[in-house]
């Protein structure tokens, strides 16, 4: 670890540097100490060490430019934090994070698993034969929670698909002018039906379906695509707009068809 991350006086130069070049040229001490938490002096005796060192040019009072200079360490500096923080999240969080699967088969803590994605929850499985694998912290018996660390590779996992179907308010008939057949044809095949709205959910059960949650439905809905899943979501007329607003949120495509 070097540069900005090295030592406090480092770390404030590298901060100070960024606000003259964010405000210049009229720099106000007054605001960058208190961006900081520093003293206007504080400030004050920093500036003019850095246009001592040639990063940074006084063009008159409290007018600040930042030098070429200054701006390849600032690059060079910022590069360099990049760089540990990619160390850090890529190399050691990603070695101790933790996570909760599944086990398909007995595991023993420290054999490595296979993770794949099933109905949505994380499977490990003893072996090293998918893209991604991890390490089990725990001993577990078939189809017991097992904890799992380690992770490498990639879960292979198409996106899931939502369809939205949209169904009279009770001011336009209800579940009453809804046609039955499209809503079951709708549900067929999903892996999960969610309603919105009171005549979403009576229209579900006039055509034999019963839906798994009726409260946060777009919300479901995204997350549940996200892990691989086919959702139909039935939804009023009324509240059909804060469903879609939340699968596009999510960045996750859906069908839209009215029963």
């Amino acid at each position: 670890m070097d540069g900005a991350l090295e030592d406090k006086r480092t770390a404030t130069r590298f901060r100070i540097l960024v606000e003259i070049a964010d405000r210049q040229p009229a720099v106000s001490q007054g605001e960058i100490a208190e961006a900081l938490g520093v003293t206007s002096q504080a400030v004050s005796e920093y500036i003019r060490a850095l246009v001592a060192d040639g990063l940074v040019e006084k063009e008159g009072r409290s007018r600040y430019r930042v030098t070429k200079e200054g701006v390849d360490w600032l690059f060079r500096e910022a590069n360099a934090i990049r760089r540990y923080a990619d160390h850090v999240t890529e190399d050691v969080l990603e070695s101790v994070q933790e996570d909760a699967a599944i086990a398909t088969a007995d595991v023993e803590a420290g054999r490595t698993v296979t993770l794949t994605i099933e109905d949505g929850l994380l499977h490990a499985t003893p072996g090293s034969d998918g893209p991604a694998t991890g390490v089990a912290r725990t001993d577990a018996e078939a189809g017991t929670d097992v904890s799992v660390t380690g992770f490498e590779g990639v879960i292979e996992m198409d996106p899931g698909r939502v369809t939205v179907v949209q169904v009279p308010s009770i001011r336009a008939g209800g579940s009453r002018a809804v046609d039955l057949d499209d809503v079951s044809t709708a549900c067929d095949g999903a892996d999960l039906v969610v309603a919105s709205g009171v005549e979403a959910v009576v229209a579900l059960r006039r055509a034999g379906v019963e839906p798994a949650a009726t409260v946060a439905t777009g919300e479901i809905a995204t997350e549940a695509a996200a892990r691989g899943q086919s959702v139909t979501v039935v939804a009023t007329s009324d509240a059909v707009g804060r469903v879609t607003d939340a699968l596009r949120d999510g960045d996750v495509a859906y069908d839209a068809i009215e029963a």
